[in-house]
């Protein structure tokens, strides 16, 4: 492992704003739906927050990231139309966030996320994930202890209906993840556009 300083590093796509905006408009009815059924209380995520990871290279060498921003301008490819699915509790086990799933019909997400992690483990000595993509974006996430917060499944908590969008993302962004007691802020490192649509 390499010594010196270390980053969080991820790689996200953005949507829109007036998509976040919408999605945190929604989390907030999400919100006080649930806290009538008494689930752990959720803390809300800003609009500028909300991002579909990726790829999370997790703890990296800031000496990296100089080659791993360069190498995602490399292996940027247009991605169409994607829309926001169904609300999920994530991870199923153990839930310790709410997210929405987000369909990528055209599969161009996917290949996105393919060519992505191929780029970054040939720019760095990261090592991706054998899992494929469960695209979605998380809107908020639950406080207090894992194993204290909720001891009914996901599913019992009824959930209102995630407002019918679609949208095209426009670029996309390597992000530092820097960690505090209020939650997590990011910082965009390396942002590179998608090829536009004709």
């Amino acid at each position: 492992m390499s010594g010196g300083a270390r980053a969080r590093l991820f790689v996200a796509v953005d949507p829109p704003l007036a998509v976040r905006e919408q999605l945190t408009f929604w989390a907030r009815t999400a919100a006080a739906a649930t806290s009538a059924a008494a689930p752990p209380a959720l803390r809300l995520l800003e609009a500028d927050l909300l991002h579909l990871t990726l790829c999370f290279l997790g703890s990296r060498p800031v000496a990296e990231i100089t080659a791993i921003g360069s190498a995602l301008g490399d292996c940027a490819t247009r991605v169409g139309e994607l829309g926001v699915g169904a609300p999920l509790w994530l991870p199923r086990a153990r839930p310790r966030s709410l997210a929405v799933a987000i369909h990528d019909d055209a599969g161009e997400l996917a290949l996105l996320h393919s060519a992505v992690t191929r780029a970054l483990s040939d720019a760095s000595a990261w090592e991706p994930e054998r899992r494929r993509l469960r695209a979605h974006i998380t809107v908020a996430r639950t406080r207090g202890r894992a194993d204290a917060r909720r001891d009914q499944e996901p599913g019992s908590f009824a959930l209102p209906a995630t407002p019918q969008l679609c949208f095209k993302p426009e670029s996309l962004t390597l992000y530092r993840s820097w960690l505090s007691e209020e939650g997590a802020s990011y910082e965009a490192l390396a942002k590179h556009d998608l090829p536009a649509w004709a």
